[in-house]
């Protein structure tokens, strides 16, 4: 067999790179060195290197396809292996994005490792740099105490990992599930990023921790201590858990993790009736289990990177969440999550414009959760822009997505959304009472489970839970009203 070396460098400074590979073989085997750390997730098979690989492989056609996050070009390059001997090439990944220049720094808020990981800090150390994050969290979670790779590491910023350029936060997945719950996942999952120390019970819940424990605190409890320690709140997996609607409501949540991970629908239907109530929730996302698709949030620091500046970017809400793609918008030239003035009604002026590597071939532009404005593009462009004029009297909110036809190396469809840009004029908008009507009736069924299935210790424990809702459906009871 043959011998294959290969080296890999950025092209614009001729730096050698971190990367992650898949080589072919001529008899279609993925080959790969046999102590790398191989890619988890769908689609095609990947090793990482630290910008030089050895490969062994027989004679004939080699297929080679390198990747580097998603603001480098994937390279696919095939070589003729010998017989014996070896190969040697060099491979120059093209970048077409520079988000740093304007002051958008991507992070993944949810990921861990489970318990089948055996090398987790080779594993986070090269999946940071290969991906070409600028923040990212690894979370502590507990399910019945298994040994899950991720939770050995200490709550708050790793040293180890944290450079000029890149922060390893980690913070804490909260969470409970709850039998025949409605909205399914009991009261939810959620994110606390830049806490300092855990907040407990990390999980609740009989089927997350033991036979008999109970449901409870419930997760708005925990919410407020993560908030005490300088913490932030991400609510995930696009809002399923039927506490979910009670803490936006409650005003206990900062961002909205969405498309987390890559086998939920990237649905928006619940984030968009919480946007119609006049909750502001930026938009965020992660990968879940490990790095397992190329979804990333993007935000705008408005000044030099730091993560003190990327968390007041976050609650800013001056964010897009992708796969590749990048999204911008702006409604009377001001930026997402900024408040467009419009006392007696008026005019707004909508540019969404988009950068892309995978062909882009539908824009949409949404107010208030419906397409007023789309550009379909038949055979797909790389950048452009739609603009569009609406005349508004009541408030609401404007945001931007888009799709392309084509699939990254995990398989998944390409996407982008950002977040919204609210207006204000002084009038709750027309879908507010459907929206605010449809949380009620979650609320309303929720309560019931509360009393028939709900597992608690003490009647106070069970009332505590039913107070916190019942305090939910007061706030959307006066915005259905209004």
């Amino acid at each position: 067999m043959g011998i294959l070396h290969g080296h890999i460098f950025d092209g614009a400074t001729g730096k050698q790179i971190d990367a992650k590979v898949h080589v072919l073989t001529s008899d279609g085997r993925f080959a790969h060195p046999r102590e790398a750390v191989l890619k988890r997730g769908p689609g095609t098979p990947f090793f990482f290197c630290n910008g030089s690989f050895e490969v062994r492989g027989g004679r004939g056609r080699t297929d080679i396809l390198v990747e580097r996050g998603t603001e480098y070009e994937p390279l696919r390059t095939v070589v003729d292996m010998p017989e014996h001997g070896a190969r040697d090439v060099e491979i120059s990944l093209k970048r077409w994005y520079f988000p740093q220049e304007n002051n958008w720094y991507p992070g993944n808020t949810h990921i861990h490792y489970d318990e089948k990981e055996t090398r987790p800090d080779d594993r986070l150390a090269i999946d940071c740099s290969v991906e070409g994050y600028n923040v990212t969290v690894v979370s502590v979670l507990d399910r019945r105490q298994l040994p899950y790779a991720s939770n050995k590491y200490p709550i708050g910023v790793m040293n180890d990992f944290t450079t000029a350029h890149h922060v390893l936060d980690v913070g804490e997945e909260n969470r409970h599930y709850g039998e025949n719950s409605p909205w399914g996942f009991g009261y939810g999952h959620v994110m606390f990023l830049n806490i300092r120390n855990l907040v407990q019970p990390v999980s609740r819940g009989h089927i997350l921790t033991a036979q008999f424990d109970p449901d409870y605190p419930p997760l708005c409890f925990c919410c407020d201590e993560a908030r005490d320690q300088g913490g932030i709140v991400i609510w995930c997996h696009n809002g399923r858990g039927m506490e979910a609607p009670v803490a936006a409501v409650l005003g206990k949540l900062d961002a909205f993790n969405l498309f987390d991970p890559f086998w939920m629908d990237p649905e928006y239907d619940l984030w968009y009736k919480l946007l119609n109530c006049g909750i502001r929730l930026p938009a965020s996302t992660g990968t879940d289990w490990f790095v397992c698709s190329n979804n990333r949030v993007y935000v705008n620091t408005s000044d030099a990177f730091s993560y003190e500046n990327w968390i007041a970017g976050m609650k800013a809400g001056n964010t897009f969440i992708t796969n590749g793609p990048a999204i911008d918008l702006t409604v009377n030239d001001l930026p997402m999550g900024s408040t467009v003035p419009r006392p007696n009604g008026g005019t707004l002026e909508i540019e969404a414009s988009y950068e892309s590597f995978y062909p882009v071939h539908r824009a949409e532009i949404v107010m208030n959760g419906r397409v007023i404005h789309a550009g379909n593009i038949a055979d797909g462009k790389r950048d452009g822009a739609i603009r569009h004029r609406v005349e508004v009297d009541r408030d609401g909110w404007i945001a931007a997505r888009l799709w392309g036809d084509g699939r990254d190396s995990f398989g998944q469809s390409i996407y982008a959304h950002g977040s919204p840009v609210y207006f204000s004029c002084g009038r709750p908008p027309a879908e507010r009472n459907e929206s605010a009507r449809y949380f009620l009736d979650g609320i309303d069924d929720s309560l019931k489970w509360i009393d028939t299935w709900g597992r608690y210790n003490t009647d106070q424990q069970r009332e505590d839970v039913r107070d916190l809702f019942r305090r939910g459906r007061e706030g959307f009871t006066g915005l259905a009203k209004g």
